[in-house]
């Protein structure tokens, strides 16, 4: 399987390289503008920001949460999805309402260089996790850790994608994102005819773990219901997609975006959990996907996997060369810096892949954690408009999300037990609770400051 999956590789690879037309100019490269100035259609901005959010470690983790917590697990990672929903919400009031032209002006604008400084932090180390999640999956189906083939899929996929994203920037990762969503979907639906005409899909494998809201499943239901309202501020390849087109354009790419990304994760997922409730003493998922399904299908489900890959690399990548050059503006806006940028973060991606941590879950719990100190900023400052909230308030609540997600990778990882002997996704749920309350409060608290040191100040 091994050599017809990497035929199957090579030939997207082939075509994404042939497809990705070399960048002239700054536009191209980082605001995705074709050579004639266009914006991207709907079909491809919709495409691109599904088969971005649908990457690897997404379709990994919904079919590994479905096989050890069933139709729940599979859910739950679902309800992250509808971060598309309130990532619309997002842009049409940052952008469109307020008239700001990224993230970093409108939290410079409120907080000043704090207000950067903490969010670029943030978006930084979110793509470099992004960039080593996906290269390790691709290591995984190759071969096990350590191993000459593992290696070499990483390191190989690692220099194809590199190279047709350093060619024509944002503009071309916008253009295989359409060819590879559409290979993705084809890919898909074969699996599911496959799993269907199997026997293994029906109706019982929704009873494979009954619902109890103590178990794993639904309780990381909730924690994905408490990130998804600032999930999608702090991922910069969604926020960036928000930039490009009029304002019709990009309401709807978002709305569609949301309900395929969601059918499509839960289809996969469901693999998993017809994996898990078929699943013979002391199979892994594998294993029983494949004495299930058989050889050709689960060629199908790895082939799915790298192309998801290939496609949230690239888009990865080109957020990386904007945030450094455009957003951050730490050197010169032009084609030679944004391809040494991309080619630092993916070198820093795979860095991670052979020296840092293998749990695939935990660079999203980390990562949806930490960005939750971005929930009071979005309710208060942003929906609300309120334009006087102190910059401690921001600080305070910044911190607060650093320290639990700090914590729940302690606690998660067996670093340490300060929560008891709960499972890792209570603790995340008690976690995700705390900073979402305890980070609104300090903006109420900030806020009520405000308004009395105005009122005094009218009194004087």
């Amino acid at each position: 399987m091994d050599y017809q999956l990497s035929i199957l590789v090579a030939f997207v690879a082939l075509l994404s390289v042939l497809l990705s037309p070399r960048a002239r100019g700054v536009n191209e490269f980082f605001r995705g503008e074709s050579n004639k100035g266009e914006q991207p259609s709907l079909l491809t901005l919709t495409f691109s920001q599904v088969t971005t959010w649908i990457f690897a470690r997404s379709l990994m983790n919904a079919a590994i949460l479905g096989f050890y917590y069933g139709i729940w697990g599979t859910l739950a990672y679902a309800a992250y999805y509808l971060s598309f929903f309130t990532g619309a919400k997002i842009i049409d009031r940052l952008r469109f309402e307020l008239g700001y032209g990224s993230v970093q002006a409108f939290l410079s604008d409120r907080f000043g260089c704090w207000g950067t400084r903490c969010y670029n932090l943030i978006i930084g180390v979110r793509l470099v996790s992004e960039v080593f999640a996906n290269l390790l999956v691709i290591g995984i189906l190759f071969g096990a850790a350590g191993t000459g083939s593992y290696t070499l899929a990483v390191v190989g996929l690692a220099l194809i994608t590199l190279a047709y994203s350093m060619l024509g920037g944002l503009h071309a990762s916008l253009r295989t994102d359409l060819f590879q969503m559409i290979i993705f979907l084809a890919v898909l639906g074969l699996l599911l005819v496959m799993a269907l005409s199997s026997g293994g899909m029906t109706t019982e494998i929704f009873a494979f773990k009954p619902f109890d809201i103590t178990e794993p499943g639904p309780v990381l239901l909730l924690v994905a219901l408490l990130q998804v309202w600032s999930y999608p501020m702090h991922d910069p390849v969604m926020m960036d997609r928000g930039f490009l087109a009029d304002r019709e354009t990009t309401r709807k790419s978002f709305l569609y975006a949301g309900w395929i990304s969601i059918i499509c994760i839960t289809v996969f997922g469901l693999l998993g959990v017809m994996a898990g409730a078929g699943a013979l003493e002391g199979e892994n998922m594998n294993q029983a996907l494949t004495r299930i399904l058989g050889e050709l299908p689960m060629l199908l489900f790895s082939a799915s996997l790298v192309i998801s890959a290939m496609s949230t690399l690239d888009s990865t990548l080109s957020s990386s060369a904007k945030l450094m050059v455009v957003d951050m503006k730490i050197m010169q806006p032009n084609l030679a810096n944004g391809r040494m940028v991309m080619a630092l973060f993916m070198l820093s991606g795979v860095l991670c892949v052979f020296w840092g941590n293998k749990d695939l879950f935990s660079a999203v719990a980390v990562s949806g954690t930490a960005s939750m100190y971005l929930a009071p900023v979005i309710f208060f400052s942003l929906w609300q408009n309120k334009k006087e909230i102190p910059v401690w308030s921001y600080t305070a609540s910044f911190i607060l999300a650093l320290t639990g997600a700090a914590l729940y990778f302690t606690e998660s990882s067996g670093y340490s037990a300060l929560l008891g002997d709960a499972h890792k996704y209570t603790k995340l749920l008690w976690i995700s609770a705390t900073v979402m309350v305890v980070g609104c409060a300090l903006f109420w608290l900030g806020d009520k400051q405000n308004q009395k040191v105005s009122a005094d100040m009218v009194t004087d």
